[in-house]
């Protein structure tokens, strides 16, 4: 059985891609694999070039005020990055859906892959699932996967930063 690529795996690699994004056609190359992307064409200066200008259009998803207008704004990638649902078996990896044209580079691929997955992720766990990380310094987008949907900060690490500055203001007022 063939499993769709779309949801969560691409959120988690666009939000990856966005706090460190590829300097590379080889690193964008080894990290789209390492997200477990399949590769069939060479990967080039264009590819990156296509990403690096793709990320901030997702991150302006992230940023969105409203759920309109993240909608808005995600309509637009859909648009410009996505196709009509097909069945394709493509390298004998058996029947699955894809919402992209065939004979993209892999930005092309990744753009569509991300923009369907988003909208999976916001339609099926909320539209406020994606946010900036509550740390002041850090700021890094994160996708909410957390079961209740209130997450705040991008990692445990930024959590525990926070969680500690806090403590430490306590005791500092309580200790003057």
């Amino acid at each position: 059985m063939q499993q769709n690529p779309y949801g969560e795996d691409p959120v988690r690699l666009i939000v990856e891609l966005a706090a460190a994004p590829p300097r590379t056609p080889e690193e964008f190359a080894e990290r789209c694999v390492a997200a477990g992307m399949a590769i069939d064409r060479p990967v080039g200066e264009e590819d990156l070039a296509e990403i690096l200008e793709f990320i901030p259009r997702w991150l302006a998803v992230v940023d969105a005020g409203t759920s309109e207008r993240r909608a808005a704004l995600l309509n637009e990638l859909l648009t410009i990055s996505s196709a009509h649902p097909r069945l394709t078996d493509h390298a004998d990896g058996g029947w699955h859906i894809h919402y992209r044209a065939d004979g993209l580079g892999l930005a092309g691929v990744v753009r569509a892959v991300v923009s369907v997955g988003t909208a999976l992720h916001l339609t099926s766990r909320g539209m406020d699932r994606l946010g900036r990380c509550a740390l002041a310094e850090c700021g890094r987008a994160y996708g909410d996967f957390t079961r209740g949907g209130r997450q705040r900060y991008c990692s445990h690490a930024c959590a525990n930063r926070d969680a500690v500055r806090r403590f430490r203001v306590r005791q500092a007022a309580q200790n003057p």
